[in-house]
């Protein structure tokens, strides 16, 4: 029988491994759909690489470019300029789009506010984000803008807090610029419930891990082993009638204690599954 939901994994979770091991691995582990990082395609001509999630039975759900911030964050130092930072961002999707499914997300974040200036960031990104919602429209895809976590202000994001995030894509006002709804960065929004259900059809994709205070900005935890209130998110989420993919991303630090990605990351996704499946059977009603 079909699952009433699409289910999937975002590369980042199993950082060490090779796209080859993601698709395989992802499928055996039920997955149908995958978070596509760019960083783990090999080179410019995406075509056969994209086609092998089709051939694996799975969609992509969405897309992390190797650039996917306005400004500098920690995982694209260069280039520098904002103008070349979204040229890269459109050159994601141009070349991907011909390989993947029709409204496909491309995570978009402000990067870190040069100086402090949050206000100016924000402006910025807002501007950026019209420029990108036209560019993927043409190619027929979309652009999810994601809040993160207040800890990463100073190295990723201006904007934090699903309420903020919000507000932001508002202004923004392009029909093909959403919102990316993670866990692990929106859970201590205040009013979260009621914030979800104003981001309404807005949504494009949901990624869930959990929630320990963290040891750094990439500290996160297989579903139900932390203390993110998942099931009343869900809920939330689901009285939305988003009918959208739920992947679970957990970043993770190679040199913390007990890193999930220097454990057996095979359990890692079987945990993580069967923990959705239970979340999702107590969102029921």
């Amino acid at each position: 029988m079909a699952r009433p939901y699409r289910f999937g994994f975002s590369e980042f979770t199993t950082w060490p491994w090779s796209f080859k091991q993601d698709v395989e691995r992802y499928k055996e582990h039920g997955a149908d759909c995958i978070e596509v990082c760019e960083f783990k395609l090999a080179h410019n001509d995406y075509g056969e690489q994209l086609e092998y999630i089709e051939k694996h039975g799975m969609t992509v759900a969405s897309v992390q470019a190797k650039v996917h911030s306005i400004f500098v964050d920690s995982m694209a130092a260069t280039p520098k300029d904002p103008a070349d930072r979204v040229h890269a961002i459109k050159e994601a999707i141009e070349l991907s789009a011909p390989h993947l499914p029709k409204d496909t997300p491309f995570i978009v974040i402000t990067g870190a506010p040069p100086e402090g200036n949050m206000r100016k960031t924000v402006e910025a990104t807002i501007e950026s984000l019209k420029e990108l919602g036209d560019f993927a429209a043409k190619h027929h895809m979309k652009i999810a803008f994601e809040p993160l976590n207040p800890i990463n202000i100073n190295t990723d994001t201006a904007v934090w807090g699903l309420d903020h995030g919000l507000e932001l894509v508002e202004k923004v006002n392009h029909p093909a610029v959403g919102i990316c709804i993670d866990s692990w960065n929106v859970w201590e929004t205040p009013n979260l419930d009621e914030v979800i259900r104003q981001c309404g059809s807005r949504i494009l994709v949901i990624q869930l891990s959990d929630w320990k205070m963290p040891r750094s900005t990439a500290d996160r935890y297989t579903l139900g082993q932390g203390e993110i209130p998942l099931a009343n998110m869900i809920r939330a989420i689901r009285a939305t009638s988003f009918d959208g993919p739920w992947v679970v991303e957990i970043l993770s630090s190679l040199h913390l204690d007990g890193s999930l990605w220097k454990s057996d990351m095979d359990e890692v996704l079987r945990k993580n599954h069967e923990a959705f499946d239970r979340l999702w059977q107590e969102t029921n009603s």
